[in-house]
């Protein structure tokens, strides 16, 4: 049986977050060995404010801060992870060149610049344009399929690619023990080590099943907004860039949509319906997760515990101050 109370994170490097009902813990495995423990309160806006709790809002809302949290948490374990560099280049005898603040915000924001460039370029610009290509700008349901299964694919192509890279294999595996924990947690393991590894990496939570099911519902609703906006407001076939810009405008609603999707998911596994509907993203995700190894599995079980206020006095942790 399935415990009532949710918990779920993110892989970041070299460890892992997790939210619980009243905080965020990030762990993180030092060169030294020891974990690394932050701990924060944490009350999503959709428990403070009935507007926000509504369905559909609540999943954007969710959503914008879970964007939030995992850019912070993600900088955080960067942080950790370069003063690990330069503690093993001072061992070496080395020196690791010193960025300035300014340096290291201007190369923040053109990341920032450039991945956004890319993402409205593969899953938005180039989409369009290759449907408009292949005359489909007049038939609205098979424009949004062609251009939709482009994006699908873009995707997989994009994590099958990133997946080849050290750093983000071993990212996974964190990824991996991260579910692992979670898995446990909900099947009312004892949370030993050893019992944790049996569980599966697969979860159908997973962000990476979010993604899929917000660009299957995109297609969806893609389609019924275009089929809308040609026969009663134009009544002829839509301009691809006026098209992709209400598009953008309808992503909180399709966020919102696929959150609903992944929740109700969640709680009817057994659906055949459903059944179909995951196939998808928990397949993918055989790429997204990996196998961890025990020490992985610890860090995470840290950061299960900490953000479910449960007792993790039996590991060696080193709890920082906010």
């Amino acid at each position: 049986m399935k415990k009532e109370i949710s918990v779920g994170g993110q892989a970041v490097i070299e460890g892992v977050m997790m939210r619980g009902p009243q905080h965020l813990a990030t762990a993180i495995r030092r060169r030294s060995g020891d974990i690394e423990l932050k701990l924060q309160p944490f009350v999503s806006a959709t428990q403070n404010n009935k507007f926000f709790s509504l369905p559909i809002i609540r999943g954007f809302v969710s959503l914008i801060e879970m964007m939030k949290i995992g850019f912070s948490t993600l900088t955080f374990s960067a942080e950790r992870f370069e003063l690990d560099l330069k503690l093993e280049a001072a061992e070496k005898g080395e020196k690791l060149k010193e960025k300035s603040k300014a340096a290291e915000k201007r190369e923040e924001i053109f990341s920032i610049i450039v991945a956004f460039g890319l993402a409205f370029l593969f899953f938005g610009l180039l989409p369009y344009k290759l449907s408009d290509w292949l005359k489909l700008s007049k038939q609205d349901f098979f424009f949004n399929l062609f251009a939709g299964g482009i994006r699908i694919v873009f995707f997989v192509i994009y994590v099958w690619a990133i997946s080849l890279m050290k750093d983000v294999k071993r990212l996974f595996r964190y990824h991996g023990a991260e579910h692992k924990n979670v898995n446990a947690y909900e099947h009312n393991s004892n949370l030993q080590i050893a019992d944790i590894q049996s569980y599966t990496t697969i979860h159908p939570r997973c962000g990476t099943s979010f993604m899929f099911f917000v660009l299957l519902v995109g297609i969806l609703c893609f389609s019924i907004a275009d089929t809308l906006v040609s026969q009663f407001i134009l009544g002829s076939p839509i301009p691809v860039y006026l098209r992709l810009g209400y598009h953008l405008l309808l992503i909180p609603l399709i966020s919102g949509l696929s959150y609903e999707v992944l929740k109700f998911s969640g709680r009817n596994l057994k659906h055949p319906l459903v059944k179909y509907m995951t196939v998808p993203g928990m397949a993918l995700q055989r790429i997204t997760t990996q196998p961890p190894d025990d020490s992985m599995v610890e860090t995470a079980l840290v950061a299960m515990k900490a953000a479910l206020e449960m007792d993790y006095s039996d590991h060696k942790v080193v709890l920082l101050e906010n």
